[in-house]
């Protein structure tokens, strides 16, 4: 944690990305990104949920574990699935002290500003590391009535202050103006890690899949595809199929004798 706010005021920029399993956090660690977030977008891009919102304690834990024994450098943040850290902050600190005590991951991230100061502040009294999260908020996207850009400059502002007063060690800004995102950066000493609030926060964050093609439909406008993974797969499986239909697949190369 202090390494990234000295990031921070070095100018060095922070990466993140999201990482659900042994194998893509083995690849995503070794590729030297600094902060690995077990998301609850799991929901979303594993098990095909339309929201984050059915994710559970016990199914993010799950892929805690696992992302957390294939982590040897970077850095891996929890998120606190809906409603386990909005039920006062004695059952905050008991729902995030099982992210500590039962995975290898470092510190949970929770969405919320001037709401959930009191929430954070009392996380990391008990020794957890807290990422926040405002601007969009997807765990209150029925609240909000669908995904959009968040434009509250005045409770933007409030909920970043908010959040750095209470010890949070970094904030996550989502679907923000690029300029009000500038601004909420300089006015606060920790790291700001960006997703569709533009260039000028203090890091970036994506989603794995939606990173490498892997996201089936329209691809959000902040989203930068790198690869697409997800025809070479199709491919590759249909040319499995082709092979072992026809009856070129095992040949004798794959065959014992």
């Amino acid at each position: 944690m202090p390494k990234l706010v000295a990031m921070k005021a070095a100018g060095e920029k922070i990466t993140m990305l999201t990482a659900y399993d042994f194998p893509t956090a083995r690849l995503v660690d070794e590729a030297g990104v600094d902060v690995i977030l077990v998301g609850d977008t799991v929901g979303e891009v594993v098990q095909g949920h339309s929201t984050t919102l059915p994710v559970t304690l016990d199914q993010i834990l799950y892929h805690a574990e696992m992302v957390g024994r294939a982590a040897q450098r970077a850095l891996v943040v929890v998120d606190m699935p809906f409603p386990t850290f909005q039920l006062g902050k004695y059952r905050a600190i008991e729902n995030a002290a099982r992210v500590l005590k039962e995975t290898l991951c470092r510190a949970v991230k929770i969405e919320g500003g001037v709401a959930q100061a009191e929430v954070v502040e009392g996380l990391v009294s008990a020794g957890i590391p807290v990422m926040a999260h405002t601007g969009l908020r997807p765990q209150r996207i029925h609240q909000l009535g669908g995904y959009s850009v968040q434009r509250d400059r005045d409770q933007l502002l409030a909920d970043a202050r908010a959040v750095e007063e209470a010890g949070a060690f970094a904030l996550v800004l989502e679907c923000v103006p690029a300029e009000l995102a500038r601004e909420v950066t300089a006015v606060i000493q920790i790291p700001t890690i960006g997703i569709g609030a533009g260039p000028a926060c203090d890091g970036q964050v994506l989603v794995f899949h939606d990173l490498l093609g892997l996201t089936p439909g329209r691809v959000p406008r902040h989203v930068k595809v790198y690869a697409e993974l997800g025809n070479t797969i199709r491919e590759a499986v249909q040319r499995y199929c082709g092979d072992v239909r026809s009856g070129t697949f095992p040949s004798d190369e794959q065959a014992f004798q």
